[in-house]
């Protein structure tokens, strides 16, 4: 260990522009057994390990599984990497490392951080490639869970019960599963055979799994607080935020989420608008953080014209993964920052730009960000034929949790114990964007757990 001294930080290869501009295909390459061996040994084994206790949400053995790489224990270091992690292939793609593990790694302040991500991906691409297989024991209890939503949150808590020989019904309004990985973030972000895979393997391990199962609609939510020892809500906060612009209601303005989810069908063949087609379009979209990133270089795979993304406050401020945003300029994205938009320009019932202002940062907020401040004066106006909202997301209301008198906050979000996971109703259990608002996919994967172990203490006593 220690090579941080011989081996600089070396990231995964990255298909050249001009090739994966005509796909949604991967764009990186993740290591094979040599390099990543190579990489994990830069690791310096620090006695308190930042990148773990400070940076992951769900606490990973990182030190622990990048000296197994390294020691080339590939066994050993995919079953401590899913130990704590749920989907720990999903997560190397998908988390902001820079601002979680890598950027808590000791040895970014000088040397380059430890490439934990790309190396966390590797080691469970490569054990499955190798034939290796998770722990699952099997159904041993006759107790039984309904899990409310297969997203991010759902799947880790379906994970950990099943990993406990508890059995698991998850209960999914779509047509196929995985929730924001399957529809929401784009294929060239993760392939989603990697969600495919992880779905086979909880089948395999006993997981009853019904699609277009709408709780609430075709679906009671008193049986299912009937048939079931417990349940758990990750239904997600899907619930787009528009900006309350003149014309907003435009048909060619659209939801983030609609957009992905429409580029997402047509992709796995399915039925999709053509509403939402960008081909030869001037395409703007409002926002900054991952969700953005991901609609602009979305629209730039499906022909758009040009692709302007404003965001109001300046680079450095923006709440999305750096990695993805350097993506998309790489990708010919234009970034207008310091832009904040006042309104829909329409032209005879067509979408001709985009009203804006320029913006100044002030003093930071009790958040830590600074505020912003419109310029007088600073009217302009962006050619656009369409708009893509990308501003957030909450959480939607689904009467089925009041008519159950669960208690829910002043923007919906669902009330739970902090340290179980517990709503106000004793058998129901909730966590991820519906119940912290829309958050990261690491911390759906941490609710989602600690919400299994609390129902494990509880059923298995």
């Amino acid at each position: 260990m220690q090579g941080f001294i011989e081996h600089q930080r070396h990231d995964p290869y990255k298909e050249d522009v001009s090739i994966r501009l005509h796909t949604f295909d991967e764009i990186y390459q993740f290591f094979n057994d040599r390099i990543v061996a190579r990489q994990a040994e830069r690791c310096v084994q620090c006695g308190d390990p930042f990148c773990t206790t400070l940076g992951c949400p769900l606490h990973n053995y990182i030190p622990q599984w990048l000296e197994a790489i390294a020691e080339k224990d590939l066994e050993k270091a995919f079953l401590l990497s899913n130990e704590s992690s749920p989907f720990p292939e999903i997560l190397g793609r998908v988390c902001p490392h820079n601002r979680l593990c890598e950027g808590a790694c000791t040895l970014e302040d000088g040397y380059g951080a430890i490439t934990i991500g790309p190396i966390e991906a590797s080691i469970t691409d490569l054990a499955f490639k190798a034939g290796y297989r998770l722990p699952f024991p099997g159904i041993t209890s006759n107790k039984k869970v309904a899990v409310i939503g297969s997203g991010p949150a759902g799947m880790s808590c379906a994970h950990f019960l099943l990993r406990a020989g508890i059995g698991v019904t998850t209960y999914e309004r779509a047509d196929l599963p995985g929730g924001l990985l399957t529809y929401g973030i784009p294929g060239f972000k993760m392939d989603k055979e990697t969600v495919r895979r992880r779905f086979a393997l909880l089948k395999q391990a006993g997981l009853t799994l019904l699609l277009n199962s709408a709780v609430g609609d075709n679906i009671s939510f008193t049986e299912l607080l009937d048939t079931h020892d417990a349940v758990f809500l990750g239904v997600g906060a899907t619930q787009g935020r528009a900006a309350n612009l003149p014309h907003d209601d435009h048909p060619q303005v659209h939801l983030a989420m609609d957009f992905l989810t429409n580029v997402q069908r047509r992709l796995y063949g399915k039925d999709w608008s053509e509403r939402f087609s960008v081909l030869g379009k001037r395409v703007v979209v409002i926002g900054g953080g991952d969700t953005a990133m991901d609609c602009v270089r979305s629209a730039m795979r499906e022909g758009a014209e040009s692709v302007i993304c404003l965001y109001r406050r300046d680079e450095e401020n923006m709440p999305g993964s750096r990695k993805e945003y350097l993506n998309a300029v790489e990708e010919g994205v234009n970034f207008m920052f310091h832009t904040a938009p006042c309104g829909i320009d329409i032209v005879n019932d067509a979408v001709v730009g985009v009203d804006a202002m320029r913006t100044t940062l002030g003093e930071a907020d009790d958040s830590g960000r600074r505020r912003v401040s419109i310029t007088s004066g600073s009217e302009h106006c962006i050619p656009a034929d369409v708009v893509i909202m990308a501003l957030g997301f909450d959480v939607a209301p689904l009467p089925f949790i009041d008519d159950a008198h669960i208690k829910q906050g002043a923007w919906g979000e669902i009330l739970v114990d902090p340290a179980t996971g517990r709503t106000s109703h004793p058998k129901v259990f909730a966590g991820g964007d519906c119940q912290r608002g829309a958050d990261l996919v690491v911390t759906a994967a941490a609710d989602g757990r600690r919400a299994a172990l609390a129902i494990m203490a509880e059923l298995l006593e």
